[in-house]
């Protein structure tokens, strides 16, 4: 394990030129320098990046919110088939019980199970292993107070080449938003600076990325979404790969001006042991979806050289199983799980 402390923030970065200063970002990005300056207008190295940037940006954004003796630990760490990451997490901290924020650009052999894994969304390769490449930003950040809801933001693009010789690629993400306790104006915000972000490009996009979203997140076995929902979409190839990375660029900045705000808004909030007690048993349900549902998840355990504490980042460090509970009718409690089982419309 490497350690790294993060490096200050430069002004007038421009992120697409790996030519530039690369101090901005927590740690180096994984691609050798001569490599980022050889094929700087391929796109993998304009998505490593943009991601590695999204990274320094959000990680700063963050630490403004938390107690100023805590920051993030930076982990850059590389695997033996190739390529590597950069994990920057804070862990029980006064504003974030675990904050954690995971870059990885990695590339090898793709193995059966997770060709069949892309198979299973629509893709159909043709080869039974397969050159990859795959680079994406995943963050998961659990608060201390249950009044400010869990964020989640995943963005990342894929290359495979198969058999015959032919390339696929495609991106996928999005950005999603699970509170303990509804408050409808911060949900409103949350998906209004989603909704900008894609009407940049498209105003078709917001509605279908939302709905696929509130499908995505459902925990089937408990017949209610994860969160408030927000926008999410996967194989995201139909436009040129130059107007699908604007878009997916688009998307990851409004991650900061969507969520931080309500971090500022209620880290101070008062709380009870109660409303404690209740977000430790909504975190469970939202380990239940990453364990059993989540495609990120799985496709990390099945790719060689799965680096487990990276892949498991989202876990928070607390949560809470009880049999059979269920919150009395007309508390905060049953007024978000309505909202759960039923998604609403926000804007």
């Amino acid at each position: 394990m490497l350690l790294f402390t993060p490096h200050m923030a430069s002004d007038n970065v421009d992120v697409l030129d790996p030519s530039f200063d690369v101090s901005y970002f927590m740690a180096d990005p994984l691609t050798p320098r001569s490599t980022l300056v050889k094929d700087k207008d391929d796109m993998k190295v304009k998505m490593e990046m943009l991601i590695m940037k999204i990274q320094a940006d959000f990680c700063h954004a963050l630490e403004v919110e938390e107690d100023p003796s805590k920051k993030f630990i930076v982990d850059r760490w590389t695997r033996s088939e190739g390529g590597g990451g950069v994990t920057c997490v804070i862990q029980n901290g006064k504003t974030y019980e675990k904050a954690g924020v995971n870059v990885s650009v990695v590339h090898g052999i793709l193995p059966v199970d997770a060709v069949r894994q892309m198979k299973a969304r629509g893709k159909e390769l043709i080869g039974k292993e397969l050159p990859f490449f795959a680079a994406g930003i995943s963050s998961v950040i659990h608060p201390s107070n249950p009044h400010v809801p869990t964020v989640h933001f995943n963005y990342r693009y894929f290359e495979v080449t198969q058999e015959n010789g032919e390339k696929m690629w495609w991106f996928g993400g999005g950005t999603d938003l699970t509170p303990y306790y509804l408050v409808e104006d911060d949900v409103r915000h949350f998906h209004s600076t989603l909704k900008k972000a894609c009407d940049l490009h498209n105003v078709s996009y917001y509605p279908k990325f939302k709905k696929w979203c509130d499908e995505y997140f459902m925990v089937n076995h408990r017949n209610e979404r994860r969160g408030v929902g927000g926008i999410f979409f996967d194989d995201f190839d139909m436009h040129s790969q130059e107007d699908c990375f604007k878009f997916v660029k688009s998307c990851a900045e409004s991650v900061i001006p969507s969520y931080v705000p309500l971090v500022n808004k209620h880290r101070n909030d008062p709380y009870t042991s109660a409303e404690r007690d209740w977000q430790l048993l909504r975190r469970g349900r939202y380990v239940e979806f990453n364990l059993v549902y989540d495609r990120g998840t799985k496709f990390g355990l099945y790719t060689p050289g799965a680096r487990i504490e990276s892949i498991l980042m989202s876990l928070p460090v607390y949560a809470k199983w009880e049999y059979m509970h269920s919150p009395s009718d007309g508390t905060p409690e049953a007024k978000l799980t309505e909202v759960l089982k039923n998604p609403k419309e926000w804007i």
